[in-house]
């Protein structure tokens, strides 16, 4: 897409020169002047035809920077937001393994318990039945 308006942009300014160009010609060789006026009134035409692609080009070139620096701060944008965003997730992530850990911290101590009172039940029951 950035490519087709390059080049309609470049096709856009060689048209406009081409054409100012041929016009002001044409327009001289018509006009009765004599030939030093003609020359004059050529070099007059060509410098004020590439003072206006200077000044299309210089317009060209701010605009053109000015979309690199958009870009360049909606990039930016972009990055500080998803940074935040990974943060929150983060967090959250966080939040939800201390829950868990929590939680099988305080059934591994039933557990735990729950294993110990079956050994001592085996080993009262063991002593029991060999006395």
């Amino acid at each position: 897409m950035a490519e087709e308006k390059n080049g309609m942009a470049k096709g856009l300014l060689i048209g406009f020169l081409a054409g100012s160009v041929i016009g002001a010609i044409t327009a001289l060789l018509y006009a009765p002047k004599s030939g030093k006026e003609l020359r004059s009134d050529l070099k007059k035409k060509a410098d004020d035809i590439a003072t206006e692609a200077a000044d299309y080009v210089k317009a060209t070139r701010e605009k053109t920077l000015d979309l690199v620096n958009q870009g360049k701060n909606r990039s930016e944008q972009l990055v500080t937001e998803a940074k935040e965003k990974a943060g929150h997730i983060l967090d959250d992530a966080e939040k939800v393994l201390t829950g868990i850990r929590e939680r099988t911290g305080s059934e591994a101590g039933r557990v735990k318990s729950a294993f110990r009172a079956g050994m001592d039940a085996y080993k009262n029951d063991k002593n029991q039945n060999t006395a």
